[in-house]
C-alpha cells in the first residue's frame, strides 16, 4: 500500500470519519434526551449523583428552587471555560444541551410521572441513562457543562481518561450530600455514580472512536 493509498484510507481520511451535520443533530438530540431522561429517573428516586448535575439535584431537595433552573444556574460559570478551553462550536452544542436537559426534566415530570419508582432501580438507571447521554454528546462535540468540560479537558491535555477524572470529583459531591440525605440514600447514590463513572471510563477513550 502506498502512503497516499494510507493516507486516504478509512481510518485516517478526515472527510470519511467526520460526523455530517444530520449524524451531528441526531447525536445531540439523543443524548440530550437519554441524558435527561436518567437525571429524571435520579430525582424521581431522590438521590444524587457525582459532577454539577449530582449539585443540582442535591440543591434540588435542599431548597425551594426548581431543578431545570438550578441545573442551569449551576452549569452557566463553565460555559465560560469552554468558550475560552475548546471553542465557540463545543460551547454552542454544550449552550444547547444544557438547555435541553433543563427543558426535558420539565417534560419528563409532566408527562412521565414517577411517584412509585423503586430508589435502587431509579438510581442505577438513571446513572446508566446518563452515562450513555454524556457519551454520545462527547462523541459528537457537546457535553452537558459542568465538570464533564473539564474532564474532557484533562483528558485532550493529558490522556487521563474522563471518567476518572468525572468519578474523583462525583465522590466530592456524594460526600456533601451526607449533609442533606439520609446515609442510605447516600450510599446508594455513591454507588450509581460510579457505574456511571465506569461507563464513561470504559466507552469514552482518546483516540479509539474515529467519529469526529
Amino acid at each position: 500500500m502506498t502512503n497516499d493509498t494510507a493516507e486516504r484510507s478509512l481510518v485516517f481520511d478526515w472527510e470519511q470519519t467526520r460526523h455530517s451535520v444530520a449524524e451531528d443533530v441526531q447525536g445531540i438530540v439523543v443524548g440530550t434526551f437519554v441524558a435527561a431522561l436518567g437525571l429524571s429517573l435520579l430525582k424521581a428516586a431522590g438521590a444524587v449523583t457525582g459532577g454539577t448535575a449530582g449539585l443540582a439535584l442535591l440543591l434540588d431537595q435542599a431548597t425551594e428552587l426548581p431543578f431545570w433552573l438550578i441545573f442551569t444556574l449551576v452549569n452557566l460559570p463553565f460555559a465560560v471555560l469552554a468558550l475560552w478551553k475548546k471553542g465557540v462550536r463545543f460551547t454552542i452544542l454544550t449552550c444547547i444541551c444544557i438547555a435541553g436537559v433543563a427543558g426535558l426534566t420539565v417534560v419528563n415530570a409532566q408527562l412521565l410521572p414517577m411517584h412509585d419508582l423503586d430508589p435502587i432501580y431509579g438510581v442505577f438507571a438513571g446513572n446508566l441513562l446518563a452515562g450513555v447521554g454524556l457519551l454520545i454528546l462527547f462523541r459528537h462535540g457537546a457535553s452537558v457543562g459542568g465538570v464533564n468540560i473539564v474532564a474532557l479537558l484533562l483528558q485532550e491535555r493529558t490522556g487521563f481518561r474522563a471518567g476518572w477524572t468525572q468519578m474523583t470529583l462525583d465522590v466530592l459531591v456524594v460526600l456533601f450530600s451526607l449533609l442533606v440525605l439520609p446515609w442510605p440514600t447516600v450510599l446508594l447514590s455513591a454507588a450509581g455514580a460510579v457505574v456511571m463513572s465506569v461507563v464513561l471510563a470504559m466507552n469514552h477513550r482518546e483516540g479509539r472512536y474515529i467519529g469526529r
